[in-house]
């Protein structure tokens, strides 16, 4: 057992992003392609070893945005997730076909809950096609890895058999699963230490950690299991995912740099990206960060108590165990304003990894920063990130477009709004009142469309300090059992919510959405 851990004690964690994949299964989430390649550029930006960009088998959009991500990155690995049948595998090796480094990981359940009621097949069965896929898969690319779904509810000596059987058809990383987010810390840390020992050759593969957050506890789950082998661990931006998401990137990241006389090892992470990335994930997802959040929460590195104020101000290290700008904050100081010229933006969006495909697509983007410059003092770099995203947003579908708005409020009065906007090429205009203002244009805009949808969520978030400020506005709709995110930017907090709402009507219409099967 030993000399088994000590040979995957090699000094360097593996960081393994699936926030294009997993992330996206959060409800609303979904990305287009277009979304999904400027994120996978952030993250190359940020380090990550591996990307995984999507499930190439769920749907024609999700192969091509697989394929144009492995297209585009060059400095980390681009993986696709394939489930153990044959065209699932091909598809996904289709789809990285293109890419510099390319990964296919393939996975099968493993689980006697799973294997009895959602797969029908018997441990015989479940290690063949376990033996098949990996083989495959290896027919494209000779990086595979290899997870036994629900691991955490696995039997103990069937894990031990299949992942036996992956490493001698050739899988170079195990990973191992807790998809309900069921296991504690030592109990994870436990099963990794026991596979490590028991089974053969597993000093030859990574060892990989995959935890979700349902108890709150994937971070410290992932963490426990690095401690006692695991070299890779999969994880997502701001912990994004389904139900109550995955193990944070940043979290684990900062856990393993700041407390280095624990872990000993290293990641290719340049942790000044880590807030930029946040911050774009969660324009582009419509899933703010809490404040408290820890690493790239608005209060992370904020001090309220008198006694921690005095502490920082006379030694920083008396409350603070992390500087705010190693993790990105404060990066954002070079400032644009209206008389900034055509270079200095292009300029600022090629820091930013954002390209356009075409000169007219820049000189919109142009035209649009010098309207925002007109109302607001200083832009940042947030607010460049809002106005390609909110550009990218319109383009998803102009089915519903807003065209004019005006709403009014006074005490004692019930607030009013008024709606013009277009419906596939066609005016429309409606008056509505309301409990605030916000409510009077969403009760306008449905008075023209009657979508017959249900508001889930209606959120906002300033995209940067300042009374000037851009507001971000995250509407949430569910109708017939399908759930978008809309999102709008805009200095007018009214005028964010409308294109919000329609931007969220307008991926119902044009059915954006994703199936992903889950580790």
């Amino acid at each position: 057992m030993e000399n088994k851990m000590a040979s995957n004690m090699n000094g360097k964690l593996i960081i393994f992003d699936t926030t294009l994949r997993d992330g996206e299964q959060s409800p609303g989430a979904a990305m287009t392609q277009e979304m999904k390649i400027r994120i996978a550029r952030q993250l190359e930006k940020l380090g990550v070893d591996i990307i995984e960009a999507g499930f190439a088998a769920a749907s024609p959009g999700d192969f091509a945005a697989v394929s144009a991500v492995a297209k585009t990155v060059k400095e980390s690995t681009v993986c696709s997730l394939a489930r153990a049948m044959e065209n699932d595998v091909r598809r996904a090796g289709e789809a990285i076909r293109s890419a510099k480094s390319g990964r296919i990981h393939t996975f099968i359940a493993t689980s006697p809950i799973h294997m009895q009621h959602k797969l029908r097949m018997n441990e015989d069965q479940v290690v063949e096609r376990a033996i098949s896929a990996v083989k495959w898969a290896l027919e494209y690319t000779d990086d595979v890895e290899f997870s036994a779904e629900d691991a955490v509810r696995s039997d103990m000596d069937f894990l031990v058999r299949v992942f036996d059987a992956a490493i001698q058809a050739g899988a170079r990383t195990l990973n191992v699963p807790d998809t309900v987010g069921y296991s504690i810390p030592a109990a994870w840390g436990e099963r990794m230490r026991q596979l490590i020992a028991r089974v053969p050759n597993s000093d030859k593969v990574i060892w990989s950690t995959h935890c979700h957050n349902d108890l709150g506890l994937a971070v410290a789950n992932s963490l426990s299991a690095v401690l006692n082998g695991a070299r890779q661990v999969e994880c997502t931006i701001n912990g994004l995912g389904e139900r109550a998401g995955n193990a944070s990137l940043e979290e684990v990241v900062m856990a393993v740099k700041t407390r280095r006389d624990i872990f000993n090892l290293d990641t290719r992470i340049d942790t000044t990206q880590i807030v930029p990335t946040s911050k774009l994930v969660s324009s582009i997802t419509g899933y703010p960060v809490q404040p408290n959040k820890a690493i790239v929460g608005a209060n992370a590195f904020a001090h309220e108590s008198g006694i921690h104020q005095d502490g920082v101000i006379k030694h920083r290290e008396t409350y603070e165990i992390m500087r705010a700008e190693d993790v990105g904050w404060n990066a954002n100081k070079l400032t644009l304003g209206k008389l900034s010229g055509r270079n200095a933006l292009r300029q600022r969006f090629t820091a930013l990894n954002i390209e356009f495909a075409s000169e007219e697509a820049f000189n919109a983007a142009f035209q649009r920063f010098k309207e925002l410059a007109d109302r607001k003092n200083e832009i940042f770099d947030e607010d460049l990130q809002a106005l390609v995203s909110d550009e990218a947003i319109a383009q998803i579908s102009e089915y519903y477009r807003l065209v004019a708005m005006r709403a009014h409020s006074e005490t004692g009065a019930l607030p009013t709004a008024r709606v013009v906007m277009s419906i596939d090429g066609a005016e429309h205009q409606a008056d509505a009142q309301g409990g605030g203002p916000v409510d009077a244009t969403f009760k306008a805009i449905e008075q023209v469309v009657k979508s017959g949808a249900e508001l889930q969520l209606f959120s906002v978030n300033n995209i940067t300090s300042g009374t000037d400020a851009q507001g971000e506005v995250t509407v949430r709709l569910s109708k017939g059992g399908r759930i978008v995110n809309g999102q709008g930017a805009d200095t007018d907090i009214v005028v964010a919510s409308a294109k919000a709402y329609l931007n969220a009507l307008n991926k119902l219409h044009s059915r954006l959405e994703r199936a992903h099967p889950q580790i």
